[in-house]
């Protein structure tokens, strides 16, 4: 679906050109972060600012076209982050460079995004030697 190019703006723009799942800035990366739909069309989603999200290309392949998973504490089906809807800091922390996962959002989503990847890792220890993290949130 084609976004149109002053809405994908104006979410490249809110995100501050950060991946609103991982947190991971875009500049220090070669390939182009999506803007994504947070609520899949074929699940009802629209293309509004409200349902849309910046999203690394890693954080949004992980995602595809899901809205809930299963948190890994509970087995419970839970809702992924909505980044519209939640703030980062209420779902997330940050142990080091690893993200932790303060609520079932928060665990359902950093294991279906697989987030604490031995490569975003290291990424994250990059953006470090460039005062890109820790990211705000």
């Amino acid at each position: 679906m084609t976004i149109p190019a002053a809405l994908a703006v104006l979410v490249k723009e809110r995100a501050e050109h950060r991946c609103e799942y991982c947190r991971m800035s875009q500049s220090l990366q070669g390939a182009t972060f999506h803007v994504e739909h947070i609520i899949p069309v074929s699940c009802g989603g629209t293309t509004t600012e409200d349902n849309l999200a910046l999203a690394c290309p890693s954080c949004n392949l992980h995602k595809s076209d899901r809205s809930h998973v299963v948190d890994p504490d509970t087995q419970a089906m839970t809702a992924l982050f909505h980044p519209r809807r939640q703030r980062w800091s209420d779902e997330f922390a940050w142990e080091d460079r690893r993200m932790t996962g303060i609520t079932a959002t928060g665990r359902a989503t950093i294991q279906a995004l697989d987030l604490n990847h031995p490569r975003r890792l290291r990424v994250r220890e990059a953006e470090a030697l460039f005062g890109l993290f820790p990211p705000g949130t």
